[in-house]
């Protein structure tokens, strides 16, 4: 969201190019992670949707780095989200390297808080 927020103050021009590109990557983490975690019982597919989620998030990173050389961030305010965003992506790496921690057999695998009917 804080993407969101700050893109908002972009130049116009950038409406259909950086603007959209940096918003549409930035929501692609958080889905691919919906997704991988939806798929954590099958390690490939679980290690797929991590590797799409890092994916987005490095391309993430190269739109604010373009955002930066056009100077549309005023001093330092975008350095510590990208120290966050370095942060989450070593946590998807982790989590690539040991899916196993993650992943579950695909028997019994149910959500303590959803109701499931017998």
């Amino acid at each position: 969201m804080q993407i969101f927020e700050w893109s908002e103050q972009w130049p116009k021009e950038e409406r259909y190019a950086l603007t959209d590109q940096v918003r549409r990557s930035s929501r692609a983490v958080c889905a691919n992670l919906s997704e991988s975690w939806a798929k954590r019982r099958y390690p490939k597919h679980f290690v797929a949707k991590l590797s799409d989620a890092h994916g987005e998030a490095e391309e993430t990173l190269t739109w604010l780095r373009f955002a930066v050389r056009c100077h549309y961030f005023v001093g330092d305010e975008v350095e510590v989200f990208v120290e966050q965003y370095r942060e989450v992506i070593g946590g998807l790496v982790n989590m690539m390297s040991h899916p196993s921690d993650w992943s579950r057999p695909a028997q019994g695998v149910r959500e303590n808080d959803v109701a499931y009917a017998a």
